[in-house]
């Protein structure tokens, strides 16, 4: 624990619970798909079954849903009043949190499709290549005022998105590789995010020093964001040796982080 940041090995409901009311001015949720005991997936170009470990093994269509739904009435609680929060899946995940969402009167934004250059191939041949992932931007009501930073967002340098255009609008679909080799240095998370999507993420929905929230963080790539940025953040997961990567990671990042 620093001034900077929290990291929480534990159950998350139980850890959530501790927060006061109106906390967090983001939070990024990347919730557990619930698929480890349905299928096989591509890695390093080869066909491996979907077992990520026990926190993300299928329910069942109800108890998913229900899974869902109480962090994210939970996160609700947390939220400030023009706070938002940013929801990451697929199509395993993604429908049952937004229709979630609806019944606990959120106000949805945008939902933004990150598409990735470098996609694992589909080694069944039997589909398309799933190349993308979809994230929901929400804030806490309709009549709430978010923060969203369009000038950074339209004027900011994106050179490796081929979709964004120079100088103009950012649109819903954005382009970023899938996370790098040199970001899984002090270890290997299964769903890792990369950087460049939660640096975008966090820049165009959070001021300096705002209070970051995951419940889910894995190994951190959030908190680094938020660090990198001059944001604050706190993280849970209930994975030690998660909560480990993810404590080097944030030192490495405050370390390298450019003096003013």
């Amino acid at each position: 624990m620093t001034d900077n940041y929290q990291l929480h090995c534990g159950d998350s409901f139980e850890i959530l619970k501790s927060f006061a009311d109106e906390t967090f001015d983001m939070i990024f949720v990347d919730p557990p798909y619930l698929i480890s005991n349905v299928g096989t997936s591509c890695q390093n170009g080869k066909l491996v079954s979907i077992n990520k470990g026990g926190w993300d093994k299928d329910g069942g269509i109800e108890a998913n849903f229900e899974f869902h739904k109480r962090w994210l009435a939970e996160c609700k609680r947390l939220l400030k009043p023009n706070g938002t929060i940013w929801v990451s899946g697929t199509y395993h995940s993604l429908y049952p949190c937004g229709f979630a969402m609806m019944q606990l009167k959120y106000h949805i934004l945008n939902d933004i499709i990150w598409f990735k250059p470098n996609a694992s191939p589909n080694l069944s041949c039997k589909y398309f290549t799933a190349s993308h992932e979809s994230l929901i931007w929400a804030r806490k009501s309709k009549k709430a005022k978010h923060y969203f930073d369009y000038q950074a967002m339209k004027n900011g340098s994106f050179p490796k998105d081929i979709i964004k255009k120079p100088n103009c609008q950012m649109r819903s679909v954005w382009s970023i590789f899938a996370t790098p080799p040199d970001e899984k240095k002090f270890g290997r998370h299964p769903t890792q995010k990369p950087l460049a999507l939660l640096e975008r993420i966090v820049a165009a929905s959070t001021t300096e020093d705002a209070l970051i929230l995951d419940p889910f963080m894995g190994s951190g790539t959030t908190g680094v964001a938020a660090l990198k940025l001059g944001r604050r953040f706190v993280g849970i997961d209930n994975c030690s040796d998660y909560v480990k990567i993810a404590e080097q990671r944030l030192k490495d990042a405050l370390n390298s982080k450019p003096l003013l």
